[in-house]
Formats: C-alpha cells, sequence, structure tokens
C-alpha cells in the first residue's frame, strides 16, 4: 500500500496543467471530469442573422426560444475566437501556381498568395467557433466548498473513478441528450456535429496551449464538415 509521502511525490511529478484542469481524461469522443460527471460538446454552425428578412429574423428567434424551453438539462454555450489559419488555402494556391503553364498567370497568383499571407498577417483576422456543451451526471452531485474543490483539483488521486460498464451507460445517455441538441438545431437552420475524441483533444489543447498550438500537427476543427 503506497504511503501518504508516495502519494504526494507522484502528484507532485504531474505537470502543473494538468494538476488545476478539472478534465480527469478524454476517450470515446467524452469528456470524463474528476467529479465523475461527463460532458459532450458539439460544433454549431453559424447563420448570418442581419442577412435575413424580419420574418426569417423571428422564426429563428421563436425557433430557438421553443428549443431551449423544451431542453430538461443544462446547456452550456461556449464562443471561442482563433487567429484565422488559412496555410492549408495558401499551400493549395501554391501548388496551383506552379501548375500553371501561362506566366502572366502565374504571376498572378504568386501575387494573389502573396497578398492574402499579408493581409492576414497584418490585419489579425480572426475567426469564431460556437459549442454547446452538454452536460451529463449519472449520480447526483452534492454542492461543495471552495476548499473541497481546490483539494480535489490539487490531489488526482482523490478524483472519482468511473467503471467502464456504467461509462458505457452514462456516455449513451450523454449521446442521446446531444442527438436531441442536434435535431432542435436542425429545425432552425443550424448544421452541428459531435466532436470526436481527437476534436476535444485539439480544442482542449489549443485554449490552454495557445503559444504552442501552432507548432503542433493536430487535426484542425474546421475541416470538420458543418457548413453547406
Amino acid at each position: 500500500m503506497a504511503t501518504q509521502k508516495e502519494n504526494i511525490r507522484k502528484e507532485s511529478q504531474l505537470p502543473s496543467t494538468q494538476r488545476f484542469l478539472n478534465i480527469m481524461e478524454i476517450r470515446d469522443d467524452t469528456v470524463i471530469l474528476k467529479d465523475g460527471t461527463l460532458r459532450g460538446l458539439i460544433l454549431v454552425s453559424s447563420i448570418n442573422f442581419s442577412l435575413k428578412s424580419e420574418d426569417e429574423q423571428n422564426a429563428v428567434i421563436s425557433g430557438y426560444v421553443q428549443f431551449l424551453n423544451s431542453l430538461d438539462f443544462p446547456l452550456q454555450v461556449l464562443i471561442q475566437s482563433r487567429k484565422l489559419n488559412i496555410d492549408d488555402y495558401l499551400e493549395r494556391l501554391k501548388a496551383i501556381e506552379k501548375e500553371q503553364a501561362n506566366d502572366l498567370l502565374k504571376m498572378q497568383t504568386r501575387e494573389y498568395r502573396q497578398y492574402i499571407a499579408e493581409l492576414v498577417s497584418l490585419a489579425d483576422i480572426m475567426s469564431k467557433k460556437f459549442y454547446m456543451v452538454v452536460p451529463y451526471a449519472g449520480v447526483s452531485i452534492k454542492s461543495k466548498g471552495f476548499l473541497t474543490m481546490l483539494k480535489e483539483s490539487l490531489s488526482p488521486a482523490s478524483v472519482i473513478n468511473i467503471k467502464q460498464k456504467k461509462f458505457e451507460k452514462y456516455r449513451f445517455e450523454l449521446s442521446k441528450r446531444m442527438e436531441y441538441i442536434i435535431d432542435g438545431l436542425s429545425s432552425i437552420g443550424l448544421k452541428s456535429v459531435s466532436l470526436d475524441t481527437q476534436s476535444l483533444i485539439e480544442l482542449f489543447y489549443n485554449t490552454y496551449n495557445p503559444d504552442t498550438y501552432d507548432q503542433q500537427q493536430m487535426v484542425d476543427i474546421s475541416k470538420l464538415n458543418i457548413e453547406e
């Protein structure tokens, strides 16, 4: 049996950021928190609300209100801003430039590629992503004081472990909630898709490591198909 000193030593060896995160692990397209509850994330497309007519705007608002009133569980809306990454687009332009047989078209493609790269760099253009965070708690979680939550965040050994059978049951219930939300958003013209394990890792890595994110080769959430 491990002694208290050994447990403290093991905890002190954990990465500093990980000790303060409320996330225990990410697996099977699900975020598992240290209190044993689950979270699923849905990426939602945007609509150009200002270009719609007044009747269309009222219909969207009414549909969204009805959707929210139909929920019997809490829901969190998350908006994340990122610096626009057009590296893939610039690479495609570079490939097109090489394939051009006409010298004039090749020069124009090169100048256009350089212009776009400079524009994004100087203007610091941001893109926005919209998410819905869907919770599921298999058991009722009693309200905890600040000191209790702080102790749990600093002591990973004290978190709740979920057995596989119970995890599958909770995950099934969570997936039903997410399907309901996706269907509800679709009824008001919003396309959405649930994030898989790799996309969840990419999202949280970018959130907590924005300075080093561009140096990592990870799946780009913007490639998920939610647009027409």
